[in-house]
């Protein structure tokens, strides 16, 4: 029997926003594969998905580091895919799961890249990304009309941010916690500080919701943090 490989978006943090093809197969998965950082001792994204696992079903933690480093990267991709291609060739479903969607800012696209000419089957199984569920939450339009939405991961060059931010009508903004203070600036900036929101942890037991975001704490923003921002409209 041949295995095959499985990317499972598991959304944001609320169980129940899984889709009913993620939790099939979950369900039917020899092996689930959690994906967490090496000062982590759990994964959120077992976390949200453990309601729908089987009783036997085999759980392989994989240490996916957040560094620069490259050599301790390459190291850790090409152990973390011998010990995914051992359990595809002993002909398991193997489940990796990741937050929100499988194909936006994820870790499963690398392992995808390095799976895809292995001969084995790989399906991918879409998943609410954050930026979604905070906009149903709180009942904020993402985009309406002509409005233009952007996406920005906050990590990008300062000049490139006031670009898009010039441009944009609407902005969700990704991996705000490593320079928290610098894009809030931004945001005042280009007019979008009197309608910006910010959600930690969204679905999880611990969310947090800000929406003065000159009052938050930048040392204390968490990396499952997301902005959502409208522009102010002159006149």
């Amino acid at each position: 029997m041949s295995g095959i490989f499985y990317g499972v978006g598991v959304g944001p943090g609320d169980p129940e926003l899984l889709t009913l093809k993620a939790v099939k197969v979950i369900q039917a998965a020899d092996v689930i594969i959690a994906p967490k950082t090496e000062k982590k001792e759990d994964s959120t994204a077992l976390s949200i998905a453990r309601p729908y696992l089987k009783e036997n079903v085999e759980i392989l933690k994989l240490v996916f580091p957040m560094v620069n480093d490259a050599n301790t990267l390459t190291e850790a991709w090409a152990n973390n895919k011998v010990a995914i291609l051992a359990e595809l060739q002993a002909g398991k479903k193997v489940v990796f799961l990741t937050l929100g969607d499988p194909m936006f800012y994820s870790t499963y696209m690398y392992i995808y890249r390095l799976l895809k000419e292995s001969g084995f089957g790989i399906e991918t199984v879409p998943g609410v990304p954050a930026f979604c569920a905070i906009g149903s939450q709180l009942g904020q339009p993402l985009a309406e009309g002509t409005d233009v939405l952007s996406i920005i991961p906050a990590t990008m060059e300062d000049e490139d941010m006031d670009k898009i931010l010039a441009l944009s009508d609407n902005v969700v903004l990704m991996k705000v916690y490593k320079n928290f203070t610098q894009v809030v600036e931004k945001l005042n900036q280009h007019g979008y500080g009197d309608n910006a929101v910010m959600i930690s942890k969204c679905g999880l037991p611990d969310e947090q919701i800000s929406y003065n975001l000159d009052e938050v704490d930048g040392t204390q923003v968490n990396y499952l943090t997301t902005i959502l921002a409208k522009k102010r409209k002159l006149g």
